[in-house]
């Protein structure tokens, strides 16, 4: 970047092109290097590489704390779930409902749903990515095979195939193909942005499938606080959507399995592999899961430092 400050990247194995920031800078004979991970993805989520442990000696690390007091199922037990619920949803004539973000974790659902439907553990039925930033994101993974994993090439590569792509999923762009999912009778899939059920064409499709007692809601993602994802999970009767107020009947399912974010064995590992560690920083998190994974990290290595800072306020490195 200049004469005295250097920039290296590792892959975080978060979303398509994430990275773990390596910041070195000199004064002098004095040599500092931080690391910020950004956020940190999980160890065998299809698709994309794993994150990539840093080599260099760094004194300092800002970390993510997401899942700081969680820790995630493996992923065959969260797709056996999915396999149930989608089979029992099929049966009854429902719908799920799917609140995904854009980048990543759709892709990374329809990679599992393509499988599975190959594989015939589940039915053949019609699934739909209603997002158009979802619809474009996903093109820019099909542009860029050399970013996927080794499983995605052993899955699907090796057969020609195309991993985000089968013949009973349909990518919906415009506003009348997505009204035409509210009339629309089940069983189908529907996965629509945004994620925590704030804003987006997901609304709707609460509106249209939330006083069914068929439907199932699956959310598969971090939830943050007083979202309207947040109250579903918690599991609130009654919601509000755009000002009105809709009757919770349908079910809901959590698969947090599915999440990109490490949890907090993975995070405490992930430092512990940092050569040079000093002081760590915990950020992007909520306090009680920040303090938790403060409390591991400090049990487990009396020699390291590590604060969680309050906003506003400044360290000197």
């Amino acid at each position: 970047l200049t004469p005295n400050v250097r920039l290296k990247l590792y892959d975080a194995g978060h979303i398509l092109g994430s990275a773990v920031i390596v910041l070195e800078a000199s004064e002098g004979e004095r040599l500092t290097r931080a690391a910020y991970t950004g956020d940190l993805g999980r160890t065998g989520t299809p698709l994309l590489p794993d994150p990539e442990y840093i080599k260099d000696e760094v004194d300092i690390l800002l970390m993510e704390s997401t899942y700081g007091n969680r820790t995630h199922q493996p992923i065959p037990e969260a797709i056996t779930k999915l396999i149930e619920i989608v089979n029992r949803v099929y049966r009854r004539g429902g719908k799920i409902i799917v609140p995904t973000f854009s980048l990543g974790r759709t892709q990374e659902l329809v990679y599992v749903l393509h499988q599975l439907t190959d594989q015939g553990k589940i039915p053949r039925l019609p699934i739909y990515v209603d997002s158009p930033l979802a619809t474009n994101l996903t093109d820019v993974f099909t542009r860029h095979p050399e970013t996927y994993d080794e499983e995605a090439w052993q899955d699907f590569g090796k057969k020609g195939d195309l991993p985000l792509a089968f013949r009973n999923l349909t990518y919906t762009v415009s506003r009348e193909e997505s009204k035409a999912l509210n009339t629309k009778p089940g069983p189908f899939m529907v996965l629509s942005a945004s994620g925590m059920c704030e804003a987006g064409r997901i609304l709707h499709h609460l509106i249209n499938c939330l006083d069914d007692e068929r439907n199932v809601i699956l959310i598969t993602g971090f939830q943050a606080q007083h979202t309207l994802g947040r109250r579903l999970l918690e599991g609130e009767k009654r919601v509000r959507i755009f000002g009105s107020s809709f009757q919770v009947k349908a079910g809901v399912e959590v698969l947090n399995e599915f999440s990109a974010h490490a949890d907090a064995p993975a995070l405490q590992d992930y430092a512990a592999h940092v050569p040079g560690l000093k002081r760590i920083f915990l950020v992007h998190g909520e306090s009680t899961q920040a303090t938790a994974l403060k409390q591991q990290l400090i049990a487990r290595h009396h020699q390291w430092q590590v604060d969680i800072p309050a906003i506003g306020q400044t360290f000197e490195l």
